[in-house]
């Protein structure tokens, strides 16, 4: 994909000596990431677009979801897989859903027992929603056995999850779904271990914000925090998204509203670090660039100790040199290290438009981890990473791989990797 920065011959002088300055650095970069490998290749019957991110056991099997393909029969694409990978990157099952039990699968969630919790976008009840469901909760035993827990009914109890989802210590689940709830802009629920679902807060789309669509996540004191990707300051789809605090009692607050600048639409779960500090990112803002809404932020978001509103801090803003080889547009969580480095994925930029892994210092210096090519090592890399006690980074790109499979024929249906910076 071509960049949507602007390019002036006026600054052509100044940029030719930048360029030449920016290509010795990046590429000083790009040999830092010395191993880059393809565990796994999707094709279409064992999976297609992976675009949920990963979990990883304690020995090294990843499991993940792939939003279309399996053996499912939603149209010609498949409604979606669980799978289960061993550290090699060869497949140990594949569960594939089918409409009635899920279609559509976001990110998963694993106990200690092994078990696997997640959400599907539709499927559930195909009476609902436009006969496509309005999206479920589900359990996957440990080889891949499929146990429904919920099934959304559209409003008032909310419906199209698509968010990872969080368990407390007494077995409740928690998550958002995009739209339903008392005012149709999304809610904030929990599902307990009877399998009743309860409605803890419902978006209306103003000060609150709307589309709460990545999900929450817990703190020590069972506090829920989350991102809404629209409203805050302006109304409906006018406004740039919030962060948000759910306390169990019910008491929600809106930590930082974003005005573009700072970002614009928040669009990853939120991650916190020893001190209480938020990290997260947003699809658009922090800039004029990518068509004038900006390329996407790092940001960090901190407590202030006498109460109120948290402070914000812009980490890196995206497609900060030239043709956007820094990234554009984050997607995913991110990551911390023990240093406090964090790591993260772009859905597009580098040098083939492609996305890109980053790391950024505590002092905001980003380095290019990994350019994605789009072809044999896949291309728009989506759902954030996840790491190993050794510093390994695991993640998948949506498409690229194998370019002859049928569902994204020309394009690839996406690859499962593994980087070791």
């Amino acid at each position: 994909m071509q960049s949507k920065k602007p390019y002036s011959a006026a600054e052509s002088m100044f940029v030719t000596f930048i360029t030449l300055l920016l290509a010795s650095t990046l590429a000083s970069a790009q040999t830092q990431a010395t191993k880059f490998k393809v565990l796994h290749t999707f094709k279409g019957a064992n999976g297609a677009l992976p675009g949920a991110g990963l979990v990883r056991d304690g020995a090294g099997n990843l499991y993940g979801t792939t939003t279309e393909g399996g053996e499912g029969k939603c149209g010609k694409d498949g409604c979606g897989t669980a799978f289960k990978l061993d550290k090699t990157g060869k497949q140990v099952w594949l569960h594939s859903f089918g409409g009635k039990n899920g279609r559509d699968p976001a990110g998963l969630l694993r106990d200690a027992a092994g078990n696997l919790y997640g959400t599907t976008v539709e499927g559930g009840d195909l009476t609902k929603c436009s006969s496509l469901g309005c999206g479920m909760v589900f359990k996957l035993n440990s080889v891949g056995g499929e146990n429904v827990l919920y099934k959304f009914n559209g409003d008032p109890d909310g419906f199209f999850p698509e968010s990872r989802l969080v368990r407390d210590a007494a077995g409740n689940l928690y998550g958002t779904t995009s739209e339903g709830g008392a005012y149709g802009f999304g809610a904030v629920f929990k599902v307990d271990q009877t399998r009743n679902e309860t409605l803890l807060y419902s978006f209306t789309c103003q000060s609150d914000g709307c589309d709460p669509y990545p999900g929450v996540v817990l703190d020590s004191a069972d506090n829920l925090y989350g991102v809404a990707f629209y409203g805050g300051a302006a109304f409906g789809n006018s406004g740039y998204g919030v962060v948000f605090k759910l306390t169990p009692s019910g008491d929600f607050t809106i930590l930082h509203t974003f005005d573009s600048e700072d970002g614009a639409n928040p669009d990853s779960t939120l991650l916190f670090d020893s001190r209480g500090n938020l990290y997260g990112t947003t699809e658009n803002g922090g800039s004029s660039e990518c068509g004038g809404t900006g390329c996407g932020v790092a940001f960090e978001l901190s407590p202030n100790m006498n109460g109120g509103s948290w402070t914000e801090s812009v980490l890196y803003a995206f497609c900060s040199l030239d043709n956007c080889e820094d990234g554009e547009i984050p997607d995913g969580p991110l990551v911390l290290d023990a240093a406090g480095n964090l790591y993260g994925t772009t859905f597009f930029g580098g040098n083939d438009g492609d996305g890109i892994v980053f790391k950024l210092d505590k002092s905001g210096k980003e380095t290019v981890l990994y350019d994605f090519t789009g072809e044999a090592d896949g291309g728009e890399p989506v759902g954030g990473l996840v790491m190993d006690g050794l510093g390994h980074l695991y993640g998948t790109a949506e498409l690229g791989g194998d370019r002859n499979c049928a569902i994204e024929k020309g394009y690839g249906c996406g690859v499962v990797f593994e980087l070791k910076p």
